[in-house]
């Protein structure tokens, strides 16, 4: 008889594995252009201002969009676990690769002397980094994604 990796509490109704919280706040945080962009088009009279104030570079924005498209299908991917592991497996690192670009991005943009005016952007590009740490050191979230700890046996 195998023992069991995890407490049988961590796993859902399907007999998965579930995604940690933090999982679910690192796809937002990748994801947050979009998100941006759809409080923009809720707020009809303000999205305009509020787009030119997180975005005021509109090349920024269109990469931000970019960047974020990997999150938005990841969280479109959790529900199809099941039907679609290979995918799945992979996706741990497309996401990976995602924040590893943006870190690039962003940091090429400070080296350049693109300094913001607020601290939020380095916040941003702080928690990008810690993200990507996160994605690739914890060990539950790698069991997440691999075929052997899908399912309670």
């Amino acid at each position: 008889m195998v023992g069991l990796k995890y407490l049988p509490e961590e796993y859902d109704a399907k007999g998965q594995l579930r995604l940690p919280f933090l999982f679910w706040l690192i796809l937002l945080l990748q994801a947050r252009t979009w998100l941006l962009l759809v409080m923009a088009g809720a707020s009809r009279q303000q999205g305009n201002d509020l787009l030119a104030l997180f975005y005021p570079d509109r090349q920024s924005f269109w990469l931000g969009l970019a960047l974020g498209i990997p999150a938005a299908i990841g969280l479109l991917l959790t529900g199809y676990r099941q039907r679609w592991p290979r995918l799945w497996q992979s996706w741990r690192h497309v996401l990976s690769a995602s924040l590893l670009i943006s870190l690039l991005w962003q940091g090429s943009s400070l080296l350049q002397g693109a300094f913001p005016d607020s601290p939020l952007p380095l916040l941003l590009t702080l928690f990008d980094l810690l993200a990507l740490f996160w994605l690739q050191t914890q060990p539950r979230l790698r069991d997440c994604f691999l075929p052997e700890h899908q399912h309670i046996e």
